[in-house]
């Protein structure tokens, strides 16, 4: 290099504008963050513009597992479902609400910040500025907020084939609890009313007044029960009709025609992880096929048979779609991931033709019975994660406990299944259904 051209170069470095690295090292940090570890990334990004004691991400884009929480234990292991419904309905849209509010079941102060594409919000506890500049940090942290709430929809919408299965079993399980704490509390409540009602209590009074206050928490109890279950399911309608939002910027300036055939107004309520796993083949199923030459029109229908979600993607190409491409192969799979099935029938001349199903249950049972295993209920969860390849860090964060914890279950494991590895563990785990 000439000595004109490196004296030049090493202008041009020297009038380099002073970039705000830490900003885009924090801004690629949430950007490339794993849904585990997204709160936690966050928060790391916002400190620098507004502290906080703890911060929580409430979103449905993740049924099974709605809460992401990083900062104090005391503050993110008590926040309930209940108290951040209860702070989104106070948003109408995305203006930050800063105010007093019970949050792990007590009051403290708390701002507030929604996204409103996906009805996600992001709750700080205890803020405030790191710096003079009060607007221009809240300003930052809604910007960090909105990256972060569009990368999780887009990590949901691509979420590989174990994420399915570990937020549905998830789901699964936390209707299930919710259930079984809805039979204890009513069955309590139940015995205390008879008792309340007795002829042998002589204070009427405080028998009434007892008795209504029983009755209410009932029906608050109920309440919960069945706003817990509506957390992790969705209307069919609406999922399809979220499906024809979606699709709308994509075929816009296409040219190519998109009908859609609505499913039954009350069909059966959809499952989180298979109304996202739906839209989102429907999409890759659409997108090959606008890409096809000779396409003019896409059909698109879905339906329900009472235990699974019918899909049909029908074009009017030419039939030239590679069932063998990779685009497909990828939609196939995570058809699987939700024990579906996808059949593709190609007719030369007259166009593609795809149905797929997908149960809206889970299999009672993996592949095969594991039960003489004697497993633990957190035994075999620790199990499904290592079958998934996830390491300890990654299953400590995603179950809510230590690293040292999920050790204990891990040589647990391998006692009870006679293994001597996780490479056995897993292998083992695979050839029972595991996955």
């Amino acid at each position: 290099m000439s000595a004109v051209a490196n004296q030049s170069l090493k202008d041009s470095v020297l009038v380099l504008p002073d970039l705000p690295w830490p900003l885009l090292e924090a801004v690629a940090a949430v950007a490339d963050a794993s849904l585990a570890q997204i709160a936690e990334r966050l928060r790391d990004a916002t400190l620098p513009y507004l502290a906080s004691s703890a911060l929580v991400i409430f979103t449905e884009d993740c049924t099974g597992r709605p809460q992401k929480k990083a900062g104090a234990e005391e503050i993110i292991s008590r926040v309930s479902i209940t108290e951040l419904e209860t702070l989104r309905a106070l948003l109408t849209d995305e203006t930050p609400w800063f105010g007093e509010a019970e949050l792990a079941g007590a009051n403290r102060p708390v701002l507030v910040v929604k996204y409103s594409p996906s009805n996600a919000i992001l709750v700080l506890t205890d803020p405030h500025p790191t710096s003079t500049a009060h607007d221009s940090g809240l300003d930052m942290v809604k910007y960090l907020w909105r990256l972060a709430a569009r990368r999780i929809q887009e990590k949901v919408t691509d979420a590989p084939p174990s994420y399915l299965l570990e937020s549905r079993a998830a789901s699964a399980e936390r209707v299930r609890v919710t259930a079984e704490l809805t039979d204890l509390h009513s069955t309590t409540l139940e015995i205390l009313l008879a008792a309340l009602r007795s002829s042998s209590l002589d204070d009427a009074a405080a028998r009434a007044t007892v008795t209504g206050l029983t009755a209410k928490a009932m029906v608050e109890l109920r309440t919960l029960s069945d706003r817990t279950t509506d957390s992790v399911k969705e209307p069919v309608a609406r999922a399809f009709e979220r499906l024809r939002d979606d699709l709308r910027p994509l075929t816009r300036f296409s040219g190519i025609e998109v009908e859609f055939i609505e499913p039954p107004l009350h069909g059966r309520a959809l499952p989180g992880e298979v109304a996202h796993a739906a839209r989102a083949i429907v999409r890759g199923l659409v997108l090959a096929m606008m890409e096809e030459p000779h396409v003019s029109r896409v059909r698109t229908q879905w339906d329900c048979d009472g235990e699974n979600l019918l899909i049909n993607v029908r074009d009017d190409g030419r039939g030239s779609l590679d069932a063998d491409a990779p685009s497909i192969a990828r939609l196939d799979r995570r058809v699987q991931a939700l024990n579906g099935q996808l059949r593709m029938d190609v007719m030369p001349g007259w166009g593609a033709d795809i149905f797929v199903a997908l149960p809206l249950d889970l299999p009672a049972r993996p592949a095969e019975d594991v039960a003489e295993w004697n497993l633990a209920t957190r035994e075999l969860e620790v199990l499904q994660h290592l079958a998934a390849g996830e390491r300890n860090r990654t299953i400590a964060t995603t179950l809510g406990i230590s690293e040292n914890t999920v050790k204990f279950h891990v040589r647990n494991l391998f006692r009870k299944l006679d293994v001597g590895s996780r490479t056995e563990a897993i292998a083992l785990a695979h050839s029972h259904g595991l996955r």
